[in-house]
């Protein structure tokens, strides 16, 4: 029989914020589609609609939460898929922080967006 194994440590941290946003990506995700392709349909989505979008408080921290998510399950997705591949050590740390530092870099500018896109400030 195949060998279980994981980079997560079973019952950790990581391992538990990986399915909590994951379940939360995915309700997002619902919440877009539904708004964006059945409630809105492609043709009507305008600047000025994602703008009135986006300056109701509820929205953007939806949308907010939504990036801060979607950027940790990812990073944190590829750390551990490399981990599993067998990255060690020195090149680990580095891949880490680099990682980390795109994640943050990421957050930062869609950040920066999405207050561009309100009335917000």
């Amino acid at each position: 029989m195949a060998e279980h194994y994981s980079s997560f440590e079973r019952g950790g941290r990581r391992w538990l914020f990986q399915r909590l946003t994951a379940v939360f990506l995915i309700g997002v995700l619902a919440f877009h589609f539904v708004l964006l392709h059945f409630v809105n349909h492609a043709a009507e989505v305008s600047f000025a609609g994602t703008n009135i979008r986006m300056s109701q408080i509820g929205y953007f921290a939806t949308m907010w939460l939504f990036l801060v998510t979607a950027t940790f399950h990812g990073v944190n997705g590829v750390y551990n898929a490399l981990v599993n591949m067998g990255i060690s050590g020195t090149r680990k740390r580095v891949v880490g922080g680099v990682l980390a530092l795109a994640g943050v870099l990421l957050v930062v500018q869609g950040t920066r967006v999405a207050i561009a896109m309100t009335n917000l400030i």
